[in-house]
């Protein structure tokens, strides 16, 4: 079986962040994969790239309850992780007033229609 096509590809990420290649590309793979695993969690659901992935999958009994193929707004959310990931490396922010306040999280919003269970 061939390998999955990338849900976000590198080009998508780098492009989302402003940054060029070979600048912290280890780092960049791990956060789309960690960006990619948080929406799937949120979900609670296996994402996809494509119908014949999905379909891979579901033959291969790894699709899980409920898959789902990644749309533009699923995508943009998990971009909007990645970038959250990426330039700010704590979980909060210490802002000029000395308040410290948590980063808003829009992909919340892109990401619940999709939701499995949504009374979880």
């Amino acid at each position: 079986m061939a390998d999955p096509t990338p849900i976000i590809t590198t080009e998508q990420a780098l492009a989302h962040l402003r940054e060029d290649a070979g600048v912290a590309d280890d780092l960049i793979a791990l956060y789309i994969g960690a960006a990619i695993q948080s929406a799937s969690d949120y979900l609670d659901r296996k994402i996809y790239a494509t119908t014949e992935d999905m379909a891979a999958a579901v033959l291969a009994d790894t699709a899980g309850d409920d898959p789902i193929v990644v749309n533009d707004a699923v995508r943009a959310a998990i971009l909007l992780i990645l970038g959250k990931l990426y330039a700010f490396r704590e979980d909060v922010v210490v802002g000029t007033s000395s308040s410290v306040m948590e980063l808003p999280t829009g992909s919340k919003q892109l990401l619940f229609p999709y939701r499995a269970g949504l009374g979880v």
